[in-house]
């Protein structure tokens, strides 16, 4: 067999694995709604529970075709936005709420969501100005050039229409139980990959059924949720205390969910997971793995945290640069924590040195 020839009999695998795991979600009145977005991420996962009320976790970003597509999967199952009683919220990111104003006024549905993000989505836009200046100041602090910096943020604002405000009108806290007729889903907080990560747990294995983890973008198979630097909910207006460590905070996150006992995974990008705890190690790992190059870096010179992504992925440090930012910050953040490198400021930029 050809190594092309194995690498196609391992994606037919891959594909029957992913319909039997969306099966059993089926079996458990949660079905999945891949609804189209802008960015490179591609799809993002929505998920409608038939029971009552009839709920809607996520439901994609603010724009015409994620609305059609929406629509269309809703008919499919039988259902109209109308139809809809509870939405659901995940987290902060547009591409999981950037609709949810538009179903909220057309089905009248109650919008659910963490009690810490409920500031945010209902004050979207003026929290998206605050956000961006943390960035601004975070990316300059930390090498990348001004005229990078401006464009960035100009980016920034050009991607907003992607989002919209919304009113939550039911705050769930972490812990608290979210009750439907069939079903109670545990909600639990999650942070790390956003400050407002939220996963719900289905949690009936004590009458033999699975237990199903509604994740979002806490976990998601096919690719690492990168841990961005973000503004800290709590915060009002520009935020200018310590810096988050949002790697450090999403692994002990992952290390929460990894002593769960769960059936199956639904990701708010990709496939079904139906083994957490390997996918979790395998992380860990690879966290580990780019730490260890990153101390090596720093080891043959210091380096600001622009300088370390450009000597690791070139041109890309420029293109998304805050997406390479929080990469190279989150695993210098655990270097820090180890005691193996030290933050030194000269002019107004940080630089990593080996202890």
């Amino acid at each position: 067999m050809s190594s092309e020839e194995q690498r196609e009999q391992e994606r037919e695998q891959e594909r029957e694995q992913e319909q039997r795991d969306l099966a059993v979600a089926r079996e458990a009145g949660i079905h999945r709604l891949a609804i189209p977005t802008p960015f490179m991420v591609g799809r993002v996962n929505a998920y409608l529970i038939e029971d009552s009320p009839l709920t809607l976790v996520d439901s994609g970003p603010n724009s015409a075709k994620a609305m059609d597509e929406l629509e269309q999967a809703l008919a499919a199952r039988g259902h109209a936005v109308e139809d809809i009683e509870l939405l659901v919220v995940s987290h902060q990111h547009m591409d999981h709420f950037g609709l949810a104003s538009i179903l909220a006024r057309r089905s009248g549905a109650e919008v659910a969501a963490l009690d810490l993000l409920a500031p945010f989505l209902a004050n979207y836009r003026e929290a998206s100005d605050h956000d961006d200046s943390f960035a601004e100041q975070l990316m300059l602090r930390h090498g990348i050039p001004p005229e990078v910096v401006t464009a960035l943020r100009a980016v920034s604002a050009g991607f907003r229409a992607w989002g919209s405000p919304v009113q939550v009108t039911r705050t769930l806290a972490h812990g608290s139980e979210l009750e439907l007729r069939d079903r109670t889903l545990r909600v639990l907080h999650r942070p790390g990959h956003s400050p407002s990560d939220t996963v719900f747990l289905d949690d009936r294995s004590d009458i033999g059924e699975p237990s199903i983890l509604l994740a979002a973008d806490h976990l998601i198979a096919h690719i690492s949720s990168n841990p961005l630097l973000t503004r800290p909910l709590e915060a009002e207006g520009d935020y200018t205390g310590p810096r988050p460590q949002a790697l450090i905070t999403y692994m002990a996150s992952l290390e929460e969910t990894r002593a769960t006992e769960l059936s199956l995974v639904l990701p708010g990008h990709g496939p079904p997971i139906s083994d957490h705890v390997s996918l979790i190690d395998q992380r860990f790992r690879m966290h580990a793995r780019r730490a260890e190059k990153m101390h090596h870096l720093i080891a043959s010179q210091p380096r600001s945290a622009h300088e370390i992504a450009q000597e690791l992925w070139g041109n890309v440090a420029v293109t998304q640069a805050y997406l390479t930012l929080s990469e190279v910050l989150g695993h210098v953040d655990l270097l820090l924590r180890d005691g193996l490198v030290v933050e030194e400021e000269r002019v107004g930029v940080v630089r990593f040195r080996a202890t």
